[in-house]
């Protein structure tokens, strides 16, 4: 297969350019509507970003930074994630995230408004039974009522998203997954089809042609690509050295289970060797016993066996 043009949407850097600058404004208005899918009266028109440093005091940590934080006319907060690999309670720090959206808010707690998280995970998050692409807010238990409405979650989980053919593509929520899982593999073909159904998604594209970057920041993209890719395979290798350590442990307690169980069955038959002997020196069965620890049906049978 040829080299594609686009680069990979996943990564940090393609996903805040397409998403998280003033020039592609459109872009990320777009994609919030359609995937809460907000029409008429309630589409988000204009939107203004906000700092993404969520933990200042840790701030030169990746975990403390999301990829896009924006808030729209109203006043209602965004979060838009890219999530590459999975990571260890990924759930919590999503809503934890959105906690510290939701109390940034100045002014009376009672103005406050809604706040969304949407996460497009590229590994699976939820079982089987949740679709690939999932929304979750805070509900009763017994009515399922929605009354505290200030926080919604949108999961995108990439793995689950079956559909790896345009022609396949039903709906923009579609196209908008389709670009995530496989911008890289896209072919001229496949995009021309994209962009007549959905024009906005042809400008992200656009935006992850490589002949459009800068050669600095298409050099900071394919370190981030190295970087992320070593991090994998030094997993992978742990995870292999973990494999093959629990292997020769496993093969070790055998051998050692093998060797006890043989002393075992050696200093028994000893045992028997000298019972036998005491016996036909006619010693009694009580002192042989006692002699040799075997039990006394154990030398009974012994007596019989020579009968």
């Amino acid at each position: 297969m040829a080299l594609s043009k686009f680069l990979d949407p996943k990564y940090d850097l393609p996903f805040k350019r397409v998403f998280g600058t003033e020039k592609n404004k459109k872009i990320l208005i777009h994609f919030l509507n359609d995937i809460l899918g907000f029409t008429d009266v309630n589409t988000i028109q204009e939107v203004k970003f906000l700092s993404t440093i969520m933990d200042p005091e840790i701030a030169s940590d990746k975990q403390s930074i999301v990829d896009v934080l924006c808030k729209d006319s109203f006043g209602n907060r965004y979060i838009a994630e890219m999530q590459l690999a999975r990571d260890k309670g990924f759930e919590k720090r999503a809503q934890l995230y959105a906690a510290k959206a939701y109390s940034r808010q100045s002014g009376n707690y009672i103005d406050f408004k809604k706040v969304f998280f949407i996460a497009i995970s590229n590994s699976t998050l939820f079982p089987t039974e949740v679709e690939y692409i999932s929304t979750h807010n805070i509900r009763d238990i017994k009515t399922n009522g929605h009354y505290l409405k200030d926080f919604q979650f949108v999961f995108i989980e990439l793995p689950k998203f079956a559909k790896n053919k345009v022609e396949q593509l039903e709906s923009t929520i579609e196209r908008w997954c389709f670009f995530f899982k496989y911008a890289e593999d896209t072919t001229d073909e496949d995009l021309k089809d994209i962009a007549e159904k959905s024009p906005i998604i042809k400008l992200a594209y656009d935006e992850l042609d490589k002949f459009s970057w800068e050669e600095e920041d298409l050099a900071a993209y394919e370190e981030r690509v190295l970087s992320v890719q070593k991090e994998e395979a030094i997993w992978e290798q742990r995870l292999d050295d973990a494999s093959a350590k629990g292997r020769l442990e496993g093969i070790q307690i055998g051998h050692e289970k093998g060797r006890a169980e043989g002393r075992e069955e050696g200093e028994k038959q000893a045992k028997i060797a000298v019972a036998k002997n005491l016996l036909k020196a006619g010693v009694s069965t009580d002192i042989v016993v006692q002699t040799t620890g075997l039990t006394a049906n154990e030398v009974k049978g012994l007596l019989s066996l020579d009968a």
